[in-house]
């Protein structure tokens, strides 16, 4: 039995009763009491025409007295009737009416419905868990990229905001609970169309609960949770399928390889940006002595990039939970701290606190003190965006974006992961030469990124692969324009992968197999023209021969006959 018919059943057991006494009580009295026939002999209405009377009597739809006309007692019986029957249905309907406004009932309607539209669904989706400045920020980034997202958020203000938010594909979403596992089913985590589930929950405890509770509901489903701890990170660690994402850990490692590699940094960060935005700039941070304004998770990680890239460090922090630690000063955050702390030295400053007002407070402090300093602010609440905006810091660490990133680079393409490793441990040119490649593909704008697999399945594909000795196909061929082709597709090739065998950044002459995935960069919708390389019978031909093939079932026909009786 659904939740919304069990709360129906169970608020108007009473009314219900009521209602059913009532007529019972009201049929029952007019079906006993004596009355007058036509002919003015003593009769009865008997069960069948009493139910039948008080059926429109006490609906008020009034027929009048049939069979005949009653007596004075059936008279006095139809009054009292009417008048009990109408306290019945004014009760009843009261309760239905408070029924409809009371929010628990709403609720169980909204998630009944929820999860019908859930089950219907027949396109892949991603689950996501938590609507906060993170789950925002991802949901309408796998909407750009073309992704179905359903979304689960405990607090119903956050989820009253999806509606008033621009969509192409508007989410699937409800207001629940992710550790029940009863929300997670409705939600879709069994579902076959689910393709992954990403955890953003406000705390590590929630998302530990809710990632464990995903992974053992469809222990075949891929879960990626976002956990901060070291103990959330540890007891995530046991289950194969779900990935830890850890921004401020990401964050760090950002720092380190900008102190030693920023071209690398800059594909990353490049590679996993919003599509369409504008590209990020390499920050080229100094080296030197750096300030710390807060040390609890995210300033330890931040530390220890700062001592593996060679910088020195003092952190400021009054908490005295962390007892005494090396380069830490447990004062305020004052001009005499800063300056203690080695500020007017320093050549850069990281307000890391959890407090968007101590953070830009500290930095103005901070630049009173040393205007030469490189400002890195920590920002809380979007809501302090422009606050933040407003100090001209030369680096933000907003949380929501660190997340969505990852999240984006681990869902949309594992090729693009392994790309971004290899880029990680080239230690040759591999970094400049993408950059320069996607400067010609994209100039300072964040790419789409597809996959193109060959598979001589598919229709535009199946004759390249048949005839491949006299005329293999090439890269090349993917990037020429479908309906122009001496014209080329805006797009650049990242990597082509071949079994265990990658060829980063392939030239247009590589000679393609079948199997071979290749990952591709390039402006919106560029991939739907070269989807037509294989969707389409003709784009290849065309590229080879100058000469479009007839498309239809009656010209090619046309076309065989006239062969046939040309090469008689």
């Amino acid at each position: 039995m659904s939740e919304p018919l069990f709360l129906i059943l169970r608020r108007l057991r009473r009314p219900l009763l009521a209602v059913i006494g009532t007529v019972a009580i009201s049929v029952l009295g007019l079906a006993n009491i004596p009355g007058v026939d036509a002919n003015g002999n003593p009769a009865t209405l008997g069960y069948f025409h009493a139910f039948y009377v008080m059926s429109y009597t006490a609906t008020t739809i009034g027929f009048g007295e049939v069979p005949y006309a009653f007596s004075e007692a059936q008279r006095m019986w139809v009054i009292f009737s009417i008048y009990i029957s109408v306290i019945a249905w004014a009760y009843a309907l009261a309760v239905v009416f408070h029924m409809t406004r009371d929010p628990a009932f709403r609720a169980a309607l909204l998630r009944s419905s929820f999860a019908t539209w859930v089950r219907r669904q027949t396109e892949p989706f991603i689950l996501v868990i938590g609507y906060g400045q993170s789950g925002t920020v991802l949901a309408q980034m796998l909407d750009r990229i073309g992704y179905k997202s359903v979304i689960v958020e405990i607090l119903p203000d956050r989820v009253a905001r999806i509606e008033t938010q621009e969509y192409r594909r508007m989410p699937l979403f409800v207001a629940g609970d992710g550790r029940w596992p009863e929300m997670l089913v409705d939600a879709g985590v069994t579902h076959p169309q689910c393709q992954a589930m990403v955890v953003l929950a406000g705390d590590d405890d929630t998302a530990q609960a809710v990632a464990i509770g995903g992974s053992t509901l469809n222990p075949n489903l891929r879960v990626i949770a976002r956990a901060r701890s070291e103990m959330a990170v540890a007891n995530l660690e046991p289950f194969q399928k779900i990935e830890v994402v850890n921004p401020y850990e990401t964050f760090a490692s950002n720092l380190g390889q900008d102190f030693s590699a920023p071209e690398k940094l800059q594909v990353g960060e490049w590679l996993t940006g919003l599509p369409g935005a504008k590209r990020p700039d390499i920050l080229k941070l100094p080296i030197g002595h750096w300030v710390l304004c807060g040390f609890g998770r995210f300033g330890r990680y931040v530390g220890k990039a700062l001592t593996r890239a060679g910088a020195t460090w003092t952190a400021i922090d009054d908490n005295p939970a962390f007892g005494s630690e090396t380069s830490l000063i447990q004062k305020n955050y004052s001009q005499e701290t800063l300056s203690e702390a080695g500020i007017e030295r320093a050549v850069g400053i990281v307000a890391c606190t959890d407090r968007d007002a101590i953070n830009l407070a500290a930095v103005r402090r901070a630049r009173t003190l040393n205007r030469d300093l490189f400002v890195a602010v920590r920002q809380m609440h979007v809501s302090n965006a422009s606050l933040v905006e407003a100090t001209n810091s030369d680096l933000r660490f907003v949380q929501a974006d660190i997340t969505s990133h990852e999240v984006r680079q681990r869902i949309t393409s594992p090729l693009l992961s392994r790309f971004l490793q290899a880029v990680r441990a080239d230690t040759g040119d591999l970094a400049q030469r993408a950059i320069a490649q996607l400067e010609a593909t994209v100039a300072d704008r964040v790419p789409f990124l597809w996959v193109f697999r060959c598979e001589a399945t598919y229709p535009g594909l199946r004759e390249a692969f048949e005839y491949s000795r006299e005329a293999p196909l090439r890269l090349g061929d993917l990037l020429s324009h479908p309906y122009d082709p001496p014209s080329l597709l805006q797009a650049t090739a990242l990597m082509l992968v071949r079994g265990n065998e990658e060829i980063l950044l392939p030239e247009a002459h590589v000679q393609l197999q079948q199997g071979d995935q290749i990952l591709f960069a390039g402006p919106k919708d560029v991939d739907v023209l070269q989807k037509l390389h294989y969707l389409s019978p003709s784009p290849l031909p065309l590229i080879r021969t100058g000469v479009e093939p007839p498309r239809s079932w009656v010209f090619r026909n046309l076309e065989i006959w006239r062969r046939r009786r040309a090469g008689r």
